[in-house]
């Protein structure tokens, strides 16, 4: 049976990012991918024009929809907006057996806010703790926890932070520091160092809700956490050297890179 894999995330109307992008990742590695919509927004390649919150009951009516009749294997959070979709989906994914991804979804790739400051304590205190892997890029970092990274030395730092609130792993992506695109894969104990070389393509939007939802399909699989996430960079590192331009501004990832190869 194909493993099921729920998104609940933002809608991205050009396709680069948010559930269109989770949907599109999640069917490149075999998984029937499922969504709830938190949030619709107005975007393209120049940034974010416009956004739209769900109601929460909207929100929970399409999770129990979901999994109370076809059921989930893992889940992946994206954008939430508001503390109340934060709470509301924190709620539902812990108690959900199944593995839950969270992409604590700050900004957008050109830097529009995606969530409101009053949700910060909520996704700190509610989402973070009921997840199997927190994914913050630096940036995210220092916005949940006030920990700024310069240097690949201060990503333990960060991690630390990050997995005091909770999340059995933190994913630390430092894609945003100098030289290779280096992640840092730990729950406290154990580290997973994952490189990568740095392609020359500035067409990038959608990496981390790429990477998120590719971890997700993998756990759905059955990998282990580090085994899920090096899977999931390995595909990630493909997109994005394929990543194409799309309108005037950044591009997407590349989600059918594999498909295409060869061809």
């Amino acid at each position: 049976m194909i493993p099921t894999v729920l998104t609940v995330a933002g809608s991205d109307s050009g396709g680069g990012a948010g559930i269109q992008a989770d949907l599109k990742t999640m069917l490149a590695l075999g998984v029937h991918g499922m969504s709830v919509v938190t949030a619709v927004t107005a975007q393209n390649s120049l940034g974010v024009q416009g956004a739209w919150e769900l109601p929460v009951a909207a929100v929970r009516a399409q999770y129990r929809s979901v999994v109370d009749d076809i059921g989930v294997r893992a889940v992946k959070t994206g954008m939430l907006a508001s503390a109340e979709l934060v709470e509301a989906v924190a709620e539902l994914i812990a108690a959900t057996d199944a593995p839950a991804v969270v992409d604590p979804v700050g900004v957008s790739k050109h830097g529009d806010s995606l969530l409101a400051a009053s949700a910060l304590d909520s996704v700190r205190t509610k989402l973070l703790p009921a997840a199997t892997v927190a994914t913050p890029n630096l940036d995210e970092v220092a916005q949940l926890t006030g920990v700024r990274v310069g240097s690949e030395g201060e990503m333990r730092r960060a991690a630390a932070a990050v997995l005091g609130y909770g999340p059995r792993w933190a994913l630390i992506k430092g894609g945003h520091l100098a030289g290779d695109a280096v992640d840092l894969l730990t729950d406290g104990s154990e580290e997973h160092w994952l490189r990568a070389p740095r392609h020359d393509n500035r067409h990038t939007h959608g990496t981390g809700c790429t990477l998120a939802s590719a971890i997700a399909a993998r756990l759905a699989w059955g990998d282990s956490v580090p085994e899920a996430v090096a899977a999931a960079k390995e595909y990630v590192t493909g997109a994005v050297a394929a990543g194409f331009a799309l309108g005037g501004g950044i591009g997407p990832v590349d989600h059918g890179w594999r498909f295409r190869e060869g061809s």
